[in-house]
């Protein structure tokens, strides 16, 4: 339980690695509130979590919808003191200079601007409150970038450095900011980054992380849990490689 008592807002927790941070939260106390762009998938798991978690149809890219995610913590469980951003969007391989405009902007808004738009609305009420955790999911794409995936690459980059100027600024105020650096995991963006999801070619991604697995959403939420908890205190700035040694 070293979560109870907290209440946590996770972004993108409708599936994937946001549903597994989402169940850790819970299962170590936390209340959560599922934030997704698809309503049934953030319904669906927040009833499965039960009276614990409320579901919000959100999207991480519109001023409007990310206030409201601060709102229903409030409304729904009195207040907030962990944010996840874990809203996250990749594109398929390709050539860096083959890729479409609207593809490029749809990246930065999803992985880069949220963060901005999610910090714009509750940093402010963590220095009122003169304390909060936040954690950004970054990927090991930020540390070891991969071929045809070069804008993709960049924008997690951007998300280890934005995560380590927050936590700096921050600091006097008492929030954390720390990241997830997760290697390719089994979620639905896993298909995106191989083109395809053939047999031979999650053989040649497994062939470059030294455990020999992907990640998981499990993975994630050990994570997550631990440096959201107060058992984290000192660590703030840390961008954490859940890789199974892909960056070493």
């Amino acid at each position: 339980m070293r979560l109870n008592g907290k209440v946590a807002i996770v972004t993108g927790g409708g599936s994937g690695f946001g549903e597994g941070i989402m169940k850790k939260f819970v299962a170590e106390g936390a209340k959560v509130v599922v934030a997704d762009r698809n309503a049934e998938a953030a319904s669906s798991v927040a009833a499965a979590l039960g009276a614990n978690a409320a579901s919000l149809h959100a999207d991480v890219t519109v001023t409007a919808d990310v206030a409201a995610m601060l709102e229903t913590a409030k409304r729904q469980f009195g207040g907030l003191d962990i944010l996840v951003n874990n809203a996250g969007i990749g594109h398929l391989p390709q050539p860096l200079d083959e890729l479409d405009e609207a593809s490029f902007d749809q990246i930065t808004a999803v992985n880069m601007k949220a963060i901005y738009l999610a910090a714009k609305q509750i940093v402010p009420y963590f220095k009122q409150k003169k304390r909060g955790a936040i954690l950004n999911i970054a990927s090991t794409a930020g540390v070891s970038p991969r071929p045809n995936l070069t804008w993709y690459n960049a924008s997690k980059g951007w998300v280890i450095t934005a995560t380590r100027g927050m936590a700096i600024e921050l600091a006097p105020f008492g929030i954390r900011v720390n990241a997830l650096n997760p290697v390719a995991g089994e979620t639905p963006l896993l298909a995106t980054f191989m083109g395809d999801d053939t047999p031979e070619n999650r053989a040649r991604f497994l062939a470059t992380i030294p455990l020999g697995r992907f990640s998981t959403p499990e993975d994630l939420g050990n994570a997550a849990a631990f440096l959201c908890s107060d058992e984290a205190s000192m660590i703030t700035g840390v961008a954490m490689e859940i890789d199974g040694g892909r960056c070493i």
